[in-house]
């Protein structure tokens, strides 16, 4: 249903009450079934019969490295200057917060957004994602992407030229500069299954979407399920701050594609589905040429592929919550047990990857568990992709050894911070991995390290945020999007959001009031959006109370 609710939306720049009835008409469903689909996702615009269609809407980013970019600024501005048949709204993140400020017309975004660029934009009707270029073959493989030539390293922000397209390794050059080769043997069954899982355990590599469980113990716990089996890969990448998943599929989406052939040949998986974040128009092209290009020369036995797109939902990125959405449904967390390992899937167990934790199978099979589990430093193993946002000189992908502190991020890796900004705070971990003062600067930034303060890596989203700003306005701006992305399940996170929201506006905040609030969130809320959504709170409260009390 979703699949046709956006081929809908594109042809017609909204949904009205005849295409709904129409859709549900021709799937044979009731009327009910698809207003309460549609109505659940953000990027589906429900348009009364009466009222103009507008030509395109332009989406501004309030997230938090945004509004730190004075985002606002801009969509005040567009505001009042843009036709009427234009719509302008506030987009809560759209993935691109090393481009800070960002914006999207229609399909296309803007990368260091301001109100004149916009304006050019639509005054030139140029809503389409530029199309990116590929390696050619003739380059013989000397421009082809490898994510392990960056390890120490930042990965650019945008192409060479500055352009947002950056060139990418694509089939031929892939295969050409040995690609699929791997996943070609494990098929013959030259290598065996059995010894794959066990480096893969060896290796230490964990789920790199937030979870962190262990990407080897997952594959044998859904192996011991009857088949047949499927696959879910999460590519919403919906936390504020993450943008590491966009980045490599914009430059290799091939090494992600071997990965995951190879976890579905391990496991013996039937059929995959790809959940592709709906502002991510150029990644879709991406994959939708390059998966053709796959299916018709195949180097293996393929499973059956389809590539879903998503409609604008943080809650999706949550497992259960991102199969409901597959199947066609609002996107609501399911109470477990079962476990999606067991029940996932149209009721099948199911392998649930998050996009970069298959982007490094590849070389880690090629050259060996020891090889990823050698990089770290502060007592921490293997590699992590930090995505970098905020009050930074060189924001971006950094690929760096896992344990690295804070401080070192920005001294090493980022330039330092920004011209006239001096370090104040940070986020370890996107919106909900809680924020941390300057002064704890020395702590390894990995899975385990940042529990004990209240706080976790999840998919290494930092964002810095310096003296010129307010842990609080930060604190708000991340309740304000915990709450416009609430799917409304639960009483706890769909009401505790919009009170925790009103109380931190406050410039002295009620601790009281915010401790119950927070206590009944943690413990009554059915998944992690409500159950984290207090973070923000709770450190402001023990790292910044200065500007609370």
């Amino acid at each position: 249903m979703i699949e046709n609710l956006h081929l809908i939306q594109d042809a017609f720049s909204g949904l009205k009450s005849r295409h709904l009835v129409a859709l549900a008409s021709e799937m044979k469903i009731p009327m009910a079934e698809v207003f309460e689909v549609a109505s659940f996702y953000h990027h589906f615009d429900l348009i009364e019969d009466s009222e103009i269609t507008p030509r395109f809407t332009v989406r501004v980013c309030d997230g938090i490295a945004c509004e730190l970019a004075n985002s606002k600024k801009i969509y005040s501005a567009l505001s009042n200057s843009l036709p009427e048949d234009i719509n302008v709204i506030h987009a809560p993140c759209i993935g691109r917060c090393e481009q800070a400020p960002a914006a999207v017309v229609h399909q296309n975004p803007v990368a260091h957004a301001t109100a004149e660029k916009i304006e050019r934009l639509v005054l030139n009707n140029q809503t389409r994602h530029p199309l990116p270029n590929f390696v050619k073959n003739d380059s013989h493989t000397k421009n082809n992407f490898r994510p392990t030539d960056f390890i120490g390293k930042s990965l650019p922000s945008l192409a060479e030229d500055g352009s947002l397209s950056p060139t990418f390794t694509d089939f031929d050059a892939y295969v050409i500069d040995g690609g699929y080769q791997l996943a070609r043997e494990i098929d013959a069954g030259s290598i065996n299954k059995d010894l794959i899982i066990k480096t893969m355990e060896n290796s230490g590599l964990r789920g790199l979407g937030g979870a962190g469980f262990p990407a080897g113990r997952k594959w044998k716990i859904v192996n011991g399920y009857p088949g047949p089996r499927l696959m879910a890969v999460n590519l919403d990448e919906g936390e504020p701050g993450t943008f590491k998943d966009r980045t490599y599929l914009e430059r290799d989406p091939h090494r992600f594609l071997e990965g995951m052939l190879i976890a579905a040949k391990v496991v013996d998986v039937k059929a995959i589905y790809i959940y592709l974040r709906d502002e991510y128009h150029g990644c879709r092209e991406i994959l939708e040429n390059e998966i053709r290009k796959l299916q018709s020369h195949p180097p293996c036995v393929l499973p059956e592929i389809e590539l879903r797109r998503g409609a604008g939902a943080y809650i999706c990125g949550e497992e259960s919550a991102m199969i409901e959405s597959i199947e066609g449904k609002r996107g609501e967390p399911r109470m477990r047990p079962p476990y999606i390992a067991e029940v996932g899937l149209f009721g099948r167990p199911t392998l649930e990857h998050n996009y970069e934790t298959l982007y490094w199978v590849r070389d880690i099979l090629e050259k060996g568990a020891e090889w990823f589990s050698s990089h770290g430093k502060n007592g921490r193993k293997g590699i992590r992709s930090y995505s970098v946002s905020g009050r930074v000189r060189n924001p971006g992908v950094k690929l760096a050894p896992a344990g690295i502190t804070i401080q070192e991020l920005i001294d090493q890796y980022c330039g330092g911070m920004a011209d006239g900004h001096e370090f104040y705070g940070y986020l370890p971990g996107g919106a909900s991995g809680g924020i941390l003062p300057a002064t704890m600067n020395d702590i390894p930034l990995d899975f385990d390290t940042l529990q004990p303060y209240g706080c976790f890596i999840g998919s290494a989203a930092v964002v810095v945020f310096s003296k010129s700003d307010s842990a609080r306005k930060v604190a708000v701006n991340l309740m304000s999007f915990f709450e416009h992305e609430s799917c409304g399940q639960c009483t706890p996170c769909r009401i505790g959001t919009e009170k925790a929201k009103a109380l931190m506006k406050n410039e002295l905040w009620d601790k009281s009031a915010l401790n119950d609030l927070k206590a009944v969130m943690i413990d009554a809320s059915i998944c992690g959006l409500g159950q984290a959504a207090p973070n923000p709170i709770a450190c402001v409260q023990k790292y910044f109370p200065h500007e609370v009390s």
